[in-house]
């Protein structure tokens, strides 16, 4: 062995077993890497997150929820609620009982407002409710007070910080004397997305991406092991990346009759509402056999998509083929990555990982699907799951006894 990985190994070893005593229960630490696909662990860049894969469990892959992006996808992981269920259906979204207000990713205001998340209740929530505290960096809607509660720890989402600025603000909220522990946490890392959407998914800069937080995660692992900190980590993405080109591309401009619609979203998928009085000029159009897309009417998409029941989905949604993309203008034409796509796409799927005293060792599990780490998590918390679409079943066989 390797003496870097014979080194990593030791202080993986004492971060998982060393049992906190200042823990009824060990801290547990969901780390999502944002766009992060399972073979980019093959691509020999990645020795601290394979050697935490085959010191615990690790999935062959983790099917994302419909639609295949960020912000729902983050929102499935800790409710185990489908996006149609948990009423973050995309990371732009109108609702006609929060008039006069556009739901984005980058609207501070409607981002903070816990009207856009109260459909559900996420981990932390729950564990705030029964007296353990959590700490989130960052993770979305961690940044509103769903049901009138936030994280213990929670700052505003900062892009400008690197991953391990990141791990560094979250081991400093780690083993503090005098300050209660916190027994959940959060941290989330963007930069092999943001290198996978602008060079796409098999450029050298993606898999430099992929490095970097590499580094990241073995720079958590090692602070760990310094505050003598037992942990359950797990590790998770919330979609994987496909290339995109602009040969591959559809026109909806073109196909749609001029002012018939309004585009509520558009990529790897496309929603539209219609004008008034020109639904059925809109749906003829769009329902007719098409070229690498299907479309479909809201309520009825395939039912193995688990979408298009909640109000806020748009009336009209059309799925592209994986690698094409859907623009209204010569402005959005497709480069470099995207995701979204048909959830079982295989450039879709997302890494699991997870280690710590609750894992048992060298567990590869089938692919299974992410609403299914809520249940996981709540487990290691020792509380109660919510009523949700997730099922602990596919994950018992890593877990120790």
């Amino acid at each position: 062995m390797k003496p870097m990985l014979k080194k990593l190994a030791g202080l993986v070893l004492l971060a998982v077993s060393c049992c906190a005593t200042a823990h009824a229960t060990p801290l547990t630490i969901l780390v999502s890497i944002d766009g992060m696909r399972p073979d980019y662990l093959e691509r020999g860049v990645t020795p601290n997150l394979n050697r935490l894969a085959a010191g615990g469990a690790r999935a062959v892959a983790m099917r994302p929820s419909f639609p295949s992006i960020t912000f729902p996808n983050h929102y499935t992981l800790v409710t185990g609620l489908r996006p149609d269920h948990h009423g973050v259906v995309d990371n732009n979204m109108d609702d006609a009982e929060i008039p006069g207000v556009r739901f984005s990713m980058d609207n501070p205001a409607a981002v903070t407002d816990r009207r856009w998340w109260d459909q559900a209740e996420p981990v932390w929530v729950t564990a705030e409710l029964h007296g353990i505290r959590s700490g989130t960096l960052f993770w979305p809607g961690s940044e509103a007070a769903i049901h009138g509660v936030r994280p213990t720890v929670a700052p505003p989402f900062d892009s400008k910080h690197p991953a391990v600025v990141r791990v560094d603000r979250l081991l400093s909220w780690l083993g503090r004397a005098n300050v209660e522990p916190l027994g959940f946490a959060t941290l989330y890392l963007d930069d092999v997305d943001h290198a996978g959407h602008t060079f796409g998914p098999d450029s050298g800069q993606t898999t430099r991406a992929v490095a970097r937080i590499d580094q990241a995660i073995g720079q958590l692992i090692d602070g760990l092991a310094k505050r003598h900190l037992g942990a359950n980590i797990v590790i998770v993405s919330d979609h994987g990346m496909a290339p995109v080109s602009a040969e591959r591309v559809v026109r909806m401009d073109r196909l749609l009759p001029e002012g018939s619609y309004r585009k509520v979203v558009s990529g790897p998928y496309a929603g539209m509402e219609a004008m008034p009085g020109r639904e059925d000029q809109l749906a003829a159009a769009l329902l007719k056999p098409q070229d690498h897309m299907q479309c479909w009417r809201k309520g009825e998409l395939p039912a193995r998509l688990a979408y298009g029941h909640n109000a806020r989905v748009p009336a009209f949604i059309c799925l592209a083929d994986t690698g094409w993309m859907l623009t209204f203008n010569d402005k959005a034409l497709g480069k470099g990555g995207a995701h979204g796509y048909d959830n079982v796409a295989p450039e879709m799927g997302a890494i699991f990982i997870a280690t710590g005293p609750a894992f048992k060792p060298g567990v590869v599990l089938p692919a299974f699907d992410n609403v299914d780490v809520y249940p996981l998590l709540m487990r290691l918390l020792n509380l109660e799951p919510l009523p949700s679409d997730g099922d602990i079943t596919p994950l018992l066989p890593a877990l120790a006894p």
